[in-house]
């Protein structure tokens, strides 16, 4: 926000104009939401992260193939791969068919060679290295800073690499036209991908968006390289990796594009905010640590339904990427445990957590950043600090969170 035209456009849209329910004013407010991506996309950090995803596709999209292949081959549906990925570089005209012809003899080899050998380990590797990369980008949009559990990334990996090749050859044989097809994909991944609870009308939304998109881009895309002829003449044979380098880094962007709609369709409070890096004060980390901390020990008290994050988000009012930052300093100290389904549960008896620990572990998060050990002495100021954590002790002396949970049911 220090460039003069963004400062005024979040003015403009968050000004006195934007109040009230005045036609003018609802669309002001719509306009929040074109804002705020293109406002993310020229900070660049999302388009760095697509950039980062076409490097990756250049050592997964083989490996990716070769393994669609081998489990279409079990059903013997192995050809139907072909249309797929002819379809997918439709976008650089003329040249798809010899692009696909050269992908498709490259899988062919990977498959007979490395199939089914130590190969497949390395195959394998590569997948999950992409795959991981791709959910990565998906929680960073998202503000999710839990990834998930290493059981659950190779159990929900695996089924995605298994399924989804079949499932794309069954709605491609029952005809759904291209674009439709693009989009369920965007939706489902919209839907799944992030390590989060994503509703399903924010994930439509975010799918149309960059079904839409790819759709458009696409046909310019086409055109522009058909009639670009001073292209070939340039750069000669490298012209056909340029062109598909370039549309797959623009598939990723759209690709991206879409996940920002749908996050800011359900979070509509990080329109303003966007993906500047969230700083909470000690107060502010103290305040939520207690309060979420309440909360995870009375539904554990109560037997209810276990909080996860964005359930807290809502509950306290606060962004999830301040809950994120605050649950995990609880975590790693001990006074929070996450189950298989990264809900949050004490990380011990709620009657051996005494509030004392508790603030003392907020107040006092380990950083490797500064080493206090090697800090010169000041006198007068460690004996300030000892005085006011002897208050604060004195204050909690004998209280749990078990106790305070009890005094405080509803």
């Amino acid at each position: 926000m220090q460039d003069t035209p963004w400062r005024q456009l979040d003015g403009w849209l968050w000004g006195r104009l934007a109040q009230g329910e005045g036609l003018a004013a609802r669309a002001l407010r719509q306009l929040r939401y074109p804002y705020a991506v293109i406002r993310d996309l020229a900070l660049g950090d999302v388009n760095l992260r697509a950039m980062g995803l076409v490097y990756n596709t250049l050592l997964a999209l083989i490996p990716l193939l070769a393994f669609s292949f081998a489990v279409l081959k079990v059903f013997g549906a192995q050809r139907d791969l072909e249309p797929l990925l002819l379809e997918f570089f439709r976008p650089v005209g003329e040249a798809a068919p010899q692009l696909t012809a050269r992908v498709m003899s490259f899988v062919n080899g990977v498959s007979s060679g490395l199939v089914g050998s130590v190969g497949f380990a390395l195959l394998l590797w590569t997948l999950m290295g992409t795959i991981q990369k791709v959910e990565d980008s998906f929680n960073y949009l998202w503000r999710v800073e839990k990834p998930r559990t290493l059981g659950r990334r190779i159990a929900e990996y695996l089924v995605l690499v298994i399924v989804g090749p079949m499932l794309l050859v069954l709605a491609f044989g029952l005809g759904i036209a291209p674009p439709l097809m693009i989009t369920a994909l965007f939706i489902a991944l919209y839907r799944f991908v992030p390590n989060t609870s994503v509703r399903w009308l924010p994930a439509i939304g975010g799918g149309l968006v960059a079904g839409a998109l790819w759709w458009m881009v696409a046909q310019v895309f086409a055109d522009l390289y058909t009639h670009a002829r001073s292209i070939t003449i340039v750069y000669a044979g490298f012209a056909l990796i340029i062109a598909a380098l370039v549309w797959t880094w623009a598939g990723w962007l759209i690709l991206l594009i879409g996940v920002q709609v749908s996050f800011y369709l359900q979070n509509p409070a990080y329109l303003r905010l966007g993906l500047v890096e969230l700083r909470l004060s000690a107060a502010e980390t103290e305040d939520i640590a207690l309060r979420l901390m309440l909360l995870v020990g009375r539904s554990h008290v109560q037997g209810a339904r276990r909080w996860r994050n964005e359930g807290l988000a809502r509950a306290l009012r606060v962004p999830g990427i301040a809950v994120a930052q605050v649950t995990g300093i609880l975590e790693q100290a001990g006074l929070l445990a996450a189950d298989e389904h990264d809900a949050w549960l004490p990380g011990r008896d709620i009657d051996h957590i005494t509030l004392q620990e508790l603030l003392r572990v907020v107040r006092n998060p380990r950083s490797t950043l500064v080493d206090h050990d090697a800090a010169k002495p000041l006198p007068a100021v460690d004996a300030l600090r000892a005085e006011l954590q002897r208050a604060s002790d004195e204050a909690l002396q004998g209280r749990t969170l078990g106790s305070w949970v009890a005094a405080n049911p509803e």
